[in-house]
């Protein structure tokens, strides 16, 4: 394992603020789960719901409408209470009756634990716990995990391909090793791979040739 691909984080986390993404990794460094409330918990847990198997880009395009058919997310008991409504005004914007019926199930979910409780079982196991929940699985499950916190990276298909090129068994392994060797946390590195994956499709070959000097010179 090899210290340059730390320096190739650093590269590309340049890149990425350079396109405009400083913000979104601001986001992701400022999270801290004890911080998460219930209404930003279910906020999260229906982005990942939506956006299981879709593009960002759509589901960011009509998250804010759909926002206000769900209270805001104001709380899973407002939620539970007017079932009905929400999932009429709701479809109207999102087509997707299993995705719309997994949120308001979700709301069920966490109003019958209360989120006290269940915050004390994310806590505790968060990945079995999290997976509770509908459209909530061995991949998304991470998603939802580093949204609300947790110190995690999620597999997916553009963080593997990386973590693979560049030495490491996993993903987990590959961030990991990273966080260690800059003050950026799990997601935040997670986070500047994925969206440097998402704005340039010749990805792993400009990674592979990345080379000190250029890691040197971008700090400049």
């Amino acid at each position: 394992m090899s210290s340059l691909c730390i320096h190739k984080y650093k590269f590309v986390k340049r890149i990425v603020c350079d396109e405009g993404y400083e913000e979104e990794i601001n986001w992701q460094s400022n999270l801290n789960f004890y911080d998460i409330t219930e209404s930003c918990f279910i906020r999260e847990l229906a982005w990942v719901i939506l956006s299981t198997g879709m593009k960002e880009q759509i589901i960011r395009k009509i998250f804010g409408n759909l926002t206000p058919y769900f209270y805001n997310w104001e709380s899973a008991k407002k939620i539970c209470c007017n079932e009905k409504k929400c999932y009429n005004g709701a479809i109207k914007i999102f087509r997707n009756e299993k995705k719309i019926k997994g949120i308001i199930e979700s709301a069920k979910i966490i109003n019958q634990f209360g989120y006290t409780n269940l915050k004390k079982e994310i806590e505790q196991s968060p990945i079995d716990t999290l997976k509770i929940f509908p459209f909530i699985g061995d991949v998304t499950v991470y998603h939802l995990a580093k949204n609300i916190g947790i110190d995690v990276a999620k597999p997916d298909r553009h963080l593997v391909r990386i973590a693979k090129n560049e030495g490491f068994k996993d993903v987990q392994e590959f961030c990991r090793f990273i966080s260690d060797g800059c003050e950026d946390s799990i997601p935040v590195i997670d986070i500047v791979f994925w969206r440097f994956a998402n704005l340039n499709s010749n990805y792993l070959e400009d990674l592979s040739s990345i080379n000190f000097n250029d890691a040197i010179e971008c700090h400049i």
